[in-house]
């Protein structure tokens, strides 16, 4: 069964916007993610900096700061959630 011109031009405008529509999809989903990496990484330097210079003791790393940080955190959330119940 032979297709009509009209059909044959409808098939070629849908393929030409998907693949615009897709190359948009493309590019603004890929400037969001490099953005948002940026802001991460900065946020990161930042919070390493911080625990560096006020919250580490002596001859503790960052990371090993970060872990006795969220353990002291966690202890606290419990404690005060067994306070209220």
């Amino acid at each position: 069964m032979a297709k009509s011109k009209l059909i044959k031009s409808n098939e070629k405008i849908a393929e030409k916007f998907t693949k615009g529509f897709q190359k948009i999809n493309d590019t603004v989903v890929g400037g969001y993610s490099k953005i948002e990496n940026t802001v991460i990484d900065g946020y990161t330097k930042i919070e390493d900096k911080f625990v560096d210079r006020y919250l580490t003791k002596d001859g503790e790393t960052i990371e090993q700061a970060k872990e006795r940080l969220k353990r002291e955190q966690d202890k606290l959330k419990q404690k005060n959630k067994d306070n209220y119940q």
